[in-house]
């Protein structure tokens, strides 16, 4: 079969994008997800989008992982199907769509999408480490020399081992650069290395940030090694809301592959 896809990218968080309107693409076929999703033998993605129908609001995202696997909510995805589904026409200019974790609201102007998330109420804090979940779960710790560090192996070290061994978590690694302003690097568990972006993670470092007195502020910018994230929220009394993640999304290139 002949599929036409699509190839979008959040501040480099990458993903291969189907339109699946008319239900034509088996969601159950793993092996054919990881190799769309693979660098050297498929189109090559963080992940796969789908885009569907939904009964209540303008579309529905289903979102998997490099590996094949449906997985929890994707920020810079949700992002990026925002633009998609501009690009299709489905939108303009604003949209309410579902997701594995509820319902997102989001705008989009000249390719700059602004993605609401789902409100955070419970923060872990540790000693070395904050946990949360912001539609994803992540660990989120600070460390000296970030650009020097190995992501990869010291991730995976996290990412396996207890207590997250059962499900897994991603993990972040934070610098601070300045009061409102700092450098994450991600391990992403799926994917299982390092990506460009992280929509979820810079998503928990702004509030991990916020929640550890690390900075005052309510808007947060995030330097990643694809670019520049924002996120901005409402602190209460009961956690976090009105959280908004944004940044561009952009088209890379649309094709057919045949599996």
């Amino acid at each position: 079969m002949t599929y036409t896809f699509y190839k979008y990218q959040g501040t480099g968080n990458d993903f291969v994008f189907i339109d699946n309107r008319q239900q034509l693409f088996n969601k159950n076929n793993t092996k054919l997800i990881a190799h769309l999703c693979n660098r050297r033998f498929g189109i090559g993605g963080d992940g796969l989008i789908l885009l569907e129908n939904d009964v209540e609001v303008d579309f529905r995202m289903i979102y998997f992982n490099a590996d094949g696997n449906e997985s929890s909510m994707c920020g810079n995805g949700g992002r990026c199907i925002v633009a998609f589904a501009e690009m299709l026409n489905i939108i303009n200019k604003k949209t309410t769509f579902n997701a594995i974790d509820g319902l997102h609201k989001a705008t989009i102007e000249n390719g700059f999408v602004k993605l609401k998330m789902q409100d955070v109420e419970t923060i872990e804090v540790y000693n070395n480490h904050t946990f949360l979940n912001t539609g994803s779960p992540h660990h989120v710790t600070l460390v000296e020399n970030l650009k020097d560090f190995d992501i990869k192996t010291e991730g995976s070290k996290i990412r396996y081992g207890a207590p997250y061994n059962n499900v897994g978590t991603n993990v972040n690694f934070v610098e601070q650069i300045d009061t409102k302003t700092f450098a994450v690097r991600t391990y992403e568990r799926g994917v299982e290395d390092e990506t460009l972006s992280c929509g979820t993670g810079v998503t928990a470092v702004a509030l991990a940030m916020n929640t550890t007195s690390k900075t005052n502020a309510n808007e947060i910018y995030l330097n990643v090694e694809g670019g520049q994230l924002t996120v901005s929220f409402e602190k209460t009394s009961n956690g976090y809301k009105n959280i908004w993640l944004q940044g561009s999304a952009t088209l890379v290139f649309k094709g057919e592959i045949e599996w």
